[in-house]
């Protein structure tokens, strides 16, 4: 389901260390004479505080015992000058500094009895690297991976291959590449974290290069799409809440971590557009820490991983300029998730069975491409029957045009039950065989969708309908749940363009004794549309008329209705016939009604009109002798 892919961030839930976004919040390495380093943050005077951390999220002990000691009691002292800062911001303010004592590393044999580092600790090494990387004092960081246990290892894992996606020139590649290689080499093994939480970030970066728009602008559309992809989920409020919390606070996280490289290369409040020379760069030392990796990551991993990759893209699917996919921005998304399938991620077509439902076109072209590269099978009709179910025009243009989707009469059919009018335009106008047209046509008869009914109706070779009528109304019965009304509309519209046939289909299945024809349609059909109602009717009109007399000649009331005006004398024996009659509409009046009305206007002299075609002549007489405001609100009403 939909809603449990909301909620399957587990792995990504385990600490993810905020970058160090404070620009006061500096690192420098001092060593002495004493078999000891020195890691000296430098923190702004007017700043002096913890910097933010974006999550509390728990974080289990694991590793190692290792031999940092933080000094309890370290030196903290004021220099009066200004110290040069390695950080990505330059800094000229009166600077302190926090001077942390970390013993050297001793032998593996001593491993056993060195301190772990507390979660505390963690995160405040984990800021440390995290500013040496951004600053790319490569020494610095690699100091600090001599020095941690391996949660924290598995910490700056995470921290030196989000860096990845930012990368510029090849000596950084080479740094953050030997950076990966000596964490793993010193005892990291988190990979499938590290893995999972790069490919959502790498996601969210190329989704925010889709076009020039501020962080907070892009933090906006990602709740919006958040909030309307939960609405369409089915399932209990609470789990949904309790997902977008979730999903909100990773995205929240990743649009943190751009907005801090953004800083870091100077482009305050937006993006910066990747060179294919840079992208290129970034895709190598992702294929680095693959090769790395080997054997530790799963196709389970790579498969999760795939997924958390394309989720971010339905999140900003609004936000992306039409052809994103096509573009440089995107090229970072196709190598990547072309990397997890080569590593064996096998759930491409389930993620294109998603993004097709929330209408993500440019990730469903990018799928297409992915799984056609990859020579790979994706359901691109059941696709098209998602995005036609959620009126996805776009993506649905993208699934017939680029993925050749052929399998029209489904999604049609489903759309014309639900009475979505612009699917159905759209199918319509794509192309579709007479048959598909026809039984489009029945599905919205059944389900009682007229403005469907009447859009289609005319789409419909007659000689189509002839051949199939009856089997057409008692389908359209059999389906109806309760309401006859789409096919009442049917009968009331002429659907064979004949009214005598249309009277005679109607008649025949009021006779029928065929037991597959529903008895609702057959009793609803005999006492509206048979030939009995027409007789039937035409009693009733004798007896009405029969009925006016003796009020005219025997009635006691004061007021003589005879001495009334003719038109009112009129309106008082038929105007309720014909509102009803008007009130019908249609080309063709039911039987009874029809009768009564036939009755109707021989007694007024108009003569004899019993043809079938007659409808429209019989209440032209009614109205002929009625006053023009009694017809005129009739109509209205």
């Amino acid at each position: 389901m939909v809603l449990d892919r909301f909620v399957n961030f587990e792995k990504l839930e385990e600490e993810m260390v905020n970058v160090a976004s404070e620009e006061g919040f500096n690192l420098k390495v001092v060593a002495d004479d004493k078999n000891q380093t020195l890691i000296v943050m430098e923190v702004d005077e007017t700043e002096i505080g913890s910097p933010n951390i974006g999550t509390d999220s728990k974080v289990s002990e694991l590793g190692e015992g290792s031999n940092v000691v933080f000094a309890r009691e370290g030196p903290l002292y004021v220099e009066e000058q200004g110290v040069p800062t390695v950080g990505c911001f330059g800094g000229s303010k009166h600077k302190s500094k926090v001077v942390i004592t970390l013993s050297k590393a001793g032998k593996k044999s001593d491993t056993a009895n060195e301190k772990k580092l507390s979660r505390h600790e963690r995160i405040e090494m984990s800021r440390m690297f995290q500013s040496a990387v951004s600053s790319h004092d490569w020494d610095l960081a690699e100091s600090l991976i001599s020095l941690s246990d391996p949660q924290a290892l598995n910490d700056f894992l995470c921290i030196s291959l989000d860096s990845v996606w930012f990368l510029c020139t090849q000596l950084e590649l080479y740094g953050i590449t030997g950076l990966i290689r000596k964490i793993i080499a010193n005892g990291a093994y988190d990979f499938t974290r590290a893995a999972l939480r790069t490919s959502f970030l790498a996601s969210c970066v190329s989704a925010c290069q889709s076009r020039t728009m501020s962080l907070a602008d892009t933090v906006t559309i990602m709740a919006q799409r958040l909030h309307e992809r939960l609405q369409e989920c089915n399932g209990d409020e609470v789990l949904k809440a309790e997902a977008g919390a979730k999903v909100q606070k990773f995205t929240e996280w990743a649009l943190k971590c751009i907005g801090f490289h953004s800083r870091c290369h100077g482009n305050r409040d937006k993006v910066n557009h990747n060179s294919a020379v840079e992208i290129q760069l970034q895709l190598h030392a992702f294929k680095i820490f693959l090769d790395l990796a080997g054997n530790n990551l799963t196709g389970k991993d790579f498969t999760e991983a795939f997924d958390a990759a394309c989720f971010p893209l339905t999140l900003f699917s609004s936000s992306f300029d039409p052809g994103w996919s096509c573009g440089t921005s995107a090229t970072v998304i196709h190598g990547l998730l072309g990397m997890l399938v080569e590593g064996g991620a096998d759930n491409v077509n389930q993620c294109f069975l998603e993004a097709s439902r929330f209408g993500s076109t440019e990730l469903v072209r990018i799928l297409l491409q992915i799984a056609q590269r990859n020579s790979l099978d994706v359901d691109v009709d059941l696709a098209l029957g998602f995005a036609s179910h959620y009126g996805k025009i776009g993506t649905m243009e993208c699934l017939v045009e680029e993925g050749n989707a052929m399998a029209f009469l489904g999604p049609l059919m489903r759309a014309a039950e639900r009475g979505c009018l612009p699917v159905v335009q759209w199918f319509v106008k794509r192309g579709c065989q007479d048959m598909e047209l026809c039984l489009a046509l029945t599905a919205a008869t059944s389900s009682s969708q007229v403005s469907v009914a009447t859009y289609l109706l005319p789409q419909v070779p007659k000689q189509v309908l002839a051949a199939l009528s009856i089997e057409i109304l008692k389908a359209a019965g059999e389906r109806s749940g309760g309401s006859l009304d789409g096919v009442a509309f049917l009968l009331r519209s002429d659907f064979l363009g004949d009214p005598a046939a249309t009277y005679a289909v109607a008649d025949s299945i009021a006779r029928s004794e065929d037991p597959s024809v529903p008895p609702e349609l057959r009793g609803f059909l005999r006492e509206h549309w048979s030939e009995v109602a027409y007789w039937d009717g035409l009693r009733q009109g004798r007896e009405h008329f029969i009925n006016m007399v003796r009020i005219l000649k025997r009635g006691e009331s004061s007021l003589s209705i005879r001495d009334l005006p003719e038109a009112l004398r009129v309106a008082i024996a038929y105007l309720p016939l014909y509102r009803e009659s008007v009130k019908a509409g249609g080309c063709l009046l039911p039987q009874r009604l029809r009768g009564q009305l036939v009755e109707a206007v021989r007694r007024l002299g108009g003569g004899v009109l019993d043809e079938p075609s007659h409808s429209r002549a019989l209440l032209a007489v009614l109205e002929h002798h009625l006053r023009p405001f009694l017809c005129h609100v009739s109509v209205q009403g």
